[in-house]
């Protein structure tokens, strides 16, 4: 495994995102720090919920497409930004010969590549353990895949400068590859992030459990209530956690101390959502341009093909 974070990299990275959201007005922390092994077991849950969609859209469009988007790329070497667990890309891989997964999870790294060294014997599995919002110039020619609506988390400013960089990148005619959920009704996309069995919710409070145990913090997460709202004027999803009483909260290995007042919302997440024509003005400001658009039948989530200019 290709290894582009020290030792101390993820602590400094979890030190510097909590300081700065947690002295901010409003306090806001990235969705990044969800994801430690219980964060990733419970997004697991989320997927398989009836309410939550958008992973069932994009394995739908993938099983429908896949050979079109591996032919229609023109490249035989896939690198997934943010790859998890790989269990969706899998399906873009029986045509390639070299596949390289890009994640801050060396475990799951680690796991993922053996699994699919087993699957795929003829398929070069070279894992990378990096941020792809930090690594992106040491990433090989290729097509890239950006997959899961994960795009949906960076607000427009840092979606431009991700594209952008991303961009610089390629060469002209490399190919990219983008999940993004779309814009639909409104009482759909909370339910999607408001599950009835509280499965996300117990996923938005374990970020507190992430700073408790890493930072040696005193976060009392079950006194924080989920809250999912939709943003009609930027047309994304917010997720927030509100303070349901006062609190004083000390982060010892921060020497930092936090005061909420009762309802005080904190925002964890935004999840943006999309329309065709916008997100192919947003690709093509950064230089790719849209060569092929995919959408499950209810026009759910969509799969953009996109070539570097």
């Amino acid at each position: 495994m290709i290894n582009h974070l020290d030792g101390g990299y993820l602590r400094q990275a979890l030190e510097r995102d909590v300081r700065t959201g947690l002295t901010s007005e409003p306090k806001w922390l990235p969705p990044k720090w969800f994801y430690d092994e219980v964060g990733s077991e419970l997004f697991s849950r989320i997927t398989r919920l009836d309410e939550y969609y958008p992973t069932r859209r994009e394995l739908t469009i993938l099983r429908s497409h896949a050979a079109d988007i591996v032919h229609r790329s023109g490249s035989d070497t896939l690198i997934e930004l943010g790859s998890g667990t790989s269990e969706k890309t899998a399906l873009l891989l029986p045509k390639m010969r070299v596949y390289m997964p890009v994640d801050v999870d060396a475990v799951t790294l680690r796991a993922s590549a053996r699994r699919l060294s087993a699957r795929f014997p003829r398929l070069a599995v070279q894992p990378v353990c990096a941020d792809f919002e930090r690594h992106l110039s040491l990433l090989p020619p290729g097509m890239v895949a950006f997959l899961g609506g994960t795009i949906g988390n960076l607000d427009p400013e840092a979606r431009e400068v991700f594209l952008n960089e991303l961009r610089s990148t390629r060469k002209p005619g490399d190919a990219f590859l983008l999940g993004a959920d779309l814009v639909k009704d409104r009482g759909r996309l909370i339910r999607a992030y408001d599950d009835a069995e509280g499965v996300t919710a117990a996923f938005n409070r374990n970020v507190l459990h992430v700073i408790n145990r890493e930072l040696n913090a005193d976060f009392v997460p079950d006194d924080f209530a989920h809250v999912a709202r939709y943003d009609e004027e930027n047309e994304w999803v917010e997720m927030r956690l509100r303070a349901t009483r006062p609190m004083r909260v000390h982060i010892r290995d921060l020497d930092l101390t936090v005061y909420f007042v009762r309802g005080e919302e904190m925002r964890t997440e935004i999840s943006a959502k999309f329309h065709r024509d916008g997100l192919a003005e947003e690709l093509a400001r950064a230089g790719f341009a849209l060569d092929r658009w995919y959408s499950d039948p209810g026009g759910d989530f969509a799969l953009a093909l996109s070539t570097a200019r």
